[in-house]
């Protein structure tokens, strides 16, 4: 059973840095796609970026492109989200999944297999 664990969430004022961290454990990922999703209070939940943990491409959101950067550390098993100029519109619920045996960066919640719980990001004005 794959689990994710996301943690580095908190509170930062627009124009500030965060990084997030997704821990996972019970598998080794090899052939998998990773993604990191955002949810706002009363919006559906939103693609923010994913990547290919074999060969390190990555695809990102339009309105995070140029600012958050997705990378990986296969020594620790853990996926990260570096985000910086931070806008108040970033303000959501972060989460991390996993697609397994994917040679496809997903961008549809549907098609991801195990999620994490979520770490809440705040950007205050």
């Amino acid at each position: 059973q794959v689990q994710l664990v996301e943690s580095g969430g908190g509170l930062v004022q627009a124009g500030g840095s965060l990084r997030l961290s997704c821990a996972a454990s019970g598998r080794t990922f090899s052939n998998d796609a990773m993604g990191w999703f955002r949810q706002a209070p009363g919006k559906e939940r939103e693609f923010v970026g994913g990547m290919l943990w074999i060969g390190y491409s990555t695809y990102y959101a339009d309105s995070v492109k140029g600012r958050f950067t997705i990378s990986r550390d296969t020594a620790k098993n853990t996926l990260y989200l570096q985000m910086n100029s931070l806008k108040p519109e970033d303000t959501a619920l972060y989460y991390c999944a996993a697609a397994l045996r994917s040679w496809l960066i997903r961008r549809k919640a549907s098609e991801y297999d195990y999620w994490g719980q979520g770490t809440q990001v705040t950007v205050s004005s």
